[in-house]
């Protein structure tokens, strides 16, 4: 009967509903990006201080975030770096995200990266009321690291939004991104 009643116990606590991932932004609000409010979609880009590839993209993920924004597109910067303190964030967001609409995120212990299980810098989510529904690439500006075109022709975070908008799913959900490799080993 013991057995019985602490396996149902177990049974319930597994399968109730989670608390979706709750951090704070370096202005001290509360969000949980990983799961959009009602009538909303999350754009979650990770993001990195040193890695130029984040740097070369800064102007587009800055468009990006400007043109969706009145289409209730909510936006994150997730910085990845451990070690990142939020003075170097604040001069990051001044030097390459200057009047951007977007909660900037130091994800410390990388709970945010390993949830959405981001690889590199910079990565793009979108994310619905119904679950995640983009993963990957801004465009395709990068084949690979050092092999770069003039400029992209095929913006895949752009027509995934745009679906998603729309109601319909990405037209390709999930790609494979370049940049620099999130580390994961923290001391």
């Amino acid at each position: 009967m013991v057995k019985l009643a602490v396996s149902a116990i177990l049974a319930l606590a597994l399968s109730a509903p989670q608390a979706p991932l709750s951090v704070t932004d370096l202005d001290g609000r509360a969000s949980t990006p990983l799961a959009p409010a009602a009538g909303e979609v999350n754009l979650v880009f990770f993001v990195s201080i040193d890695c130029p590839i984040s740097a070369r993209y800064s102007p587009e993920v800055n468009r990006i975030i400007h043109d969706y924004a009145a289409k209730h597109v909510r936006a994150w910067l997730v910085y990845v770096d451990p070690q990142t303190k939020a003075d170097a964030v604040r001069a990051n967001m001044k030097d390459f995200h200057a009047g951007v609409q977007a909660s900037a995120v130091i994800d410390a212990g990388l709970r945010l990266t390993t949830a959405a299980d981001a690889t590199v810098t910079p990565e793009a989510f979108v994310y619905t009321r119904v679950g995640r529904a983009y993963r990957g690439r801004i465009d395709d500006l990068y084949d690979a690291i050092g092999v770069n075109r003039r400029s992209a022709g095929r913006h895949d975070l752009r027509e995934a939004l745009d679906a998603v908008l729309a109601g319909k799913p990405a037209p390709t959900p999930e790609t494979k991104p370049v940049g620099c490799f999130i580390e994961r080993n923290i001391k």
